[in-house]
Order: structure tokens, then sequence, then C-alpha cells
């Protein structure tokens, strides 16, 4: 099975943190990771990899996140054959979309949902396989 095409299947994991690179030095130490840095207009990405296989990624918290008080977090990646129909199906559910569905140059398309119990999970359709 292909993560990164199959609709419903968890594919990527993701650290937003105040310090990634103490993240980073924690992991890798703790599991073995390795990591590349990709440079991005936000601030550099690093994509977290078992052996050859990228697996997910960290970042620091997002400005805009800080400010509105989100702690450092693991968040899930789903992959979905349409973010915008999944969103508005997550809404007719009794969900919330509480960010995108938006564009990810290179990568897809995501959004953030929230179901009714308060769980948030990301939903993601990439435009290429992952590397």
């Amino acid at each position: 099975m292909d993560t990164f095409q199959t609709h419903g299947a968890f594919s990527w994991n993701e650290l937003m943190t105040s310090d990634p690179g103490a993240a980073i030095t924690f992991y890798t130490a703790l599991l073995g990771w390795s990591t590349q840095k990709m440079p991005m207009p936000g601030g550099d990405y690093h994509v977290v990899k078992v052996g050859d296989v990228s697996v997910g990624g960290v970042m620091a918290i997002p400005s805009d996140a800080k400010a509105g008080g989100m702690p450092p977090n693991w968040g899930s990646y789903v992959t979905v054959a349409d973010v915008d129909a999944t969103a508005r199906k997550a809404v007719e559910l009794g969900g919330k979309v509480v960010h995108g569905p938006q564009d990810i140059p290179g990568v897809g398309r995501m959004a953030a949902i929230v179901d009714p119990q308060g769980a948030a999970l990301n939903v993601i359709a990439y435009s290429q396989p992952a590397a």
C-alpha cells in the first residue's frame, strides 16, 4: 500500500515545537532518526527519516499559532482523495475545519480538522509522491 496515495491511510507525522534543534537532538538520539533540513519561507523544515524513508517532519510553531497559545505537539496526516470534499464532510458530520484547505507548493493540498470530541487531524491530498 502506498500511504501517500491511499485514501484513509496515515501518511505523515509532524512535530511543531518551540525549539526544533532541541527536539531533533532528542529524537535522533532516542530513536536513531536522521533529518534533512529544507529551508522554507517561514523557517526551516526538517524531514525525519528512518533509514532512507521519509516519515515525518519537525518545524517551529508558526508565530500566529504560537500567539494563539499552541503548545508543542505532534500532528498526524491522513491521505484523502479530495481535501475540500473531506473538509465539507467533516463539517456535515459535526466537526470543524480549523485551518485551510490550503495548497502546499510541491506537496499537495491540506486542511486541519477537529472532530466533534475535539481531537485534531490533518488531511492531505499529495500532488506528487512524497520522497
